[in-house]
């Protein structure tokens, strides 16, 4: 059984799915929906055209499905679109899509938002990410599966993060971040090797985690320049799956490596 504050506001074109829970001064805006058992606390503001699936909560003072922070935006109709039980913490702000990108942001299933964090327009980001506090995203960014950005660091517009990368606290990426890789910027950012224990804790094997680690022996300590190290990649990992996962990302980023 859904319950709903009186002293919250919703919009006459939201669609509410079963048992939504909504607190005091909480707004759910014009062309908003909810799905089943979604949560949204005191103060929370969702504005539409947004589609929230099935279990997501959405903490205080968070706004979710805000118009985009881009200049040329005039008013046109673009859209959020959010998988299920995701959470959103306190002062999370994802904005809607642009008609130049496309129209749509989009967030998968299973994600964690703590504070402060910030998803710009036309972001896309998969399922079982985490984003610590303050974590910021310029427009257009792709954010694979089970990615970690850590605190207060910053995605330049358009970088790619790959799948199981780590992304070390306060550190600036401009360039595209290597699936299973970690990322660390005491000073400037580099690739530090692979995300060995994320990918233990996801269940690698220790064979998997071996060759990425070979491969990436040859991408950041050999003498061999970009190029090189995936040609030989090829020639003595070609029977990993995850390596090959790796050479295509690499063969096609468009902003360069992050080494």
């Amino acid at each position: 059984m859904s319950e709903i504050d009186a002293r919250a506001v919703v919009a006459p074109s939201a669609r509410l799915g079963r048992d939504v829970r909504i607190g005091p001064f909480a707004m759910v805006g014009d062309e908003v929906e909810l799905g089943d058992a979604c949560v949204l606390h005191p103060h929370a503001a969702v504005r539409g055209p947004t589609r929230l699936g099935k279990g997501n909560v959405v903490h205080p003072f968070c706004s979710v499905g805000g118009d985009p922070q881009d200049l040329t935006y005039r008013g046109e109709r673009t859209e959020l679109m959010v998988g299920d039980e995701n959470v959103f913490h306190e002062f999370v702000t994802v904005n809607r899509g642009t008609a130049k990108g496309g129209g749509v942001t989009r967030i998968g299933s299973h994600n964690l938002f703590m504070a402060y964090a910030h998803v710009a327009h036309d972001c896309v980001i998969g399922d079982y990410t985490v984003f610590t506090n303050g974590a910021t995203l310029a427009g257009h960014v792709t954010v694979e599966d089970w990615a970690v950005i850590g605190a207060f660091s910053a995605v330049h517009q358009f970088c790619r993060v790959g799948k199981y990368s780590y992304i070390a606290a306060n550190t600036v990426i401009t360039q595209d971040v290597a699936p299973f890789s970690k990322v660390v910027a005491p000073r400037e950012t580099k690739c530090y090797g692979v995300n060995s224990v994320g990918l233990e804790r996801r269940g690698f094997s220790k064979e998997r985690i071996k060759a990425i680690e070979q491969a990436f022996r040859l991408l950041l300590r050999s003498k061999l320049n970009t190029s090189q190290a995936i040609e030989k990649m090829k020639e003595t990992l070609n029977g990993s799956v995850d390596v090959e996962e790796l050479i295509r990302f690499i063969e096609t980023a468009e902003r360069g490596l992050t080494k």
